[in-house]
């Protein structure tokens, strides 16, 4: 196959320019002429690359990605677009509407693929960072069973569905670690800045200060004379962690051990569970090949213990296994997914009941963040203004000790 560069003349006369692939310039005059365009120029060109970055300071910074907010919304409308105008139009439409320019560029190559001739599917394997594999391939089964637009609801349903969850989870982590990391900077601030000032005002009184006054001194001490040791230690621990976790047995052994955290862990299995059972009971519904469903979920399962018994699952049912008695082998995801798994496919409705499971899980998720948040709160401001009184204490005793000596 060879890419030839075309500038032509439409039905409406506007003027069309891109790239097709053909066998030979004949074939590729002939491919234009049956999509209707009167062909101005023909000529042997390359294929179209896929779009790249904007150089910043002549250094190229990568191609562009398309968000997650960016793919549900171009997704909506390529399938409200697509029930009512080729698919050509709809692709050039979302072009012309896209405000990001980045985002515009990568729909525009997409465009330019399928104009050539190709699958939507394989147009956008041009953009592999915008567009997943389990994206592309549930994309290539509503082509190739003709139900394109369906198929594109049920994505847009499923990336809005997740995004709402990720929506949640950082909503339900951001106020805590916000009112955790106040806390801190406040004792921290206590301890380096206002008690050096205030203690160093018993120095002289010639009297054995209190324990808990000597304690909270020597900490702020070895604060303010240490703090960037502390600093170091945590970068250096956290450098280390991060490149320890990039051990494949490192990392599984790592995911194991927070799956069996208490509470944690529980929260953790279940959310990748409702993930996992979503996303695959879309791709069933989209009448993809169950291992191939499995295979794609697999990859998009972050948890590598997870993502190792999804694994498994996948070589059990190559062997003639149920997907059921495969995740009840696993044993690390929910018997309620592994219960509605096996009702789903006694009465062939598999997709309904993973969805079922998805929505189920997804409940137990935001019923156990709330009642989490209602008790972490108070919490961390309970521990704060525990470690504020000590301070305070550690202050008011020699004062106290003062009075006394001065009374007698």
């Amino acid at each position: 196959m060879a890419d030839f560069d075309y500038l032509a003349i439409d039905t409406k006369g506007s003027e069309r320019r891109g790239h097709i692939a053909a066998a030979d310039i004949d074939v590729a005059r002939a491919a234009l002429d049956a999509r209707k365009l009167y062909v101005v120029k023909l000529a042997p060109g390359a294929p179209p690359q896929a779009s790249a970055g904007r150089p910043l300071f002549g250094l190229q910074l990568g191609k562009p990605k398309m968000s997650g907010k960016n793919l549900t919304l171009f997704t909506r409308q390529l399938a409200t677009l697509n029930r009512v105008s080729p698919l050509e139009e709809s692709l050039r439409t979302i072009t012309r509407q896209t405000e990001q320019e980045s985002v515009r560029t990568i729909v525009a190559t997409v465009h330019a693929g399928v104009v050539e001739g190709r699958r939507l599917a394989d147009a956008m394997a041009r953009e592999p960072k915008s567009f997943p594999p389990l994206y592309r391939a549930m994309v290539a089964a509503g082509e190739s069973s003709g139900s394109l637009p369906t198929i594109l609801d049920r994505l847009a349903a499923l990336l809005e569905r997740q995004a709402e969850i990720r929506g949640k989870l950082i909503t339900a982590l951001a106020y805590p670690s916000i009112l955790a990391l106040v806390a801190l900077g406040v004792v921290t601030a206590l301890m380096m800045f206002v008690v050096p000032q205030v203690v160093e005002q018993f120095d002289t009184v010639g009297q054995q200060l209190p324990f808990l006054t000597r304690m909270v001194m020597a900490f702020s001490a070895f604060l303010v004379g240490y703090w960037w040791v502390m600093l170091l230690v945590l970068v250096v621990a956290g450098l280390g962690g991060w490149q320890a976790l990039k051990n494949p047995e490192m990392r599984l052994a790592f995911d194991s051990w927070l799956l069996r955290i208490p509470l944690l862990g529980r929260l953790l299995r279940d959310l990748h569970a409702a993930r996992m059972a979503r996303t695959l009971g879309t791709m069933v519904a989209s009448r993809l090949p169950l291992l191939d469903g499995l295979n794609l979920t697999a990859s998009t399962i972050h948890n590598r213990r997870l993502r190792l018994a999804s694994d498994q699952i996948v070589e059990a049912i190559r062997g003639g296994g149920s997907l059921s008695a495969a995740m009840r082998r696993a044993g690390v995801f929910p018997p309620l997914l592994t219960y509605l798994a096996a009702s789903g496919e006694a009465a062939g409705r598999l997709d309904e009941m993973l969805e079922r499971a998805a929505d189920y899980l997804e409940r137990e998720f935001d019923r156990f963040t709330a009642t989490a948040l209602s008790l972490l709160e108070p919490l961390i401001i309970v521990v704060m203004g525990g470690i504020v009184a000590t301070i305070v204490l550690s202050i008011l005793l020699p004062i106290l000790q003062l009075n006394t000596l001065a009374g007698q």
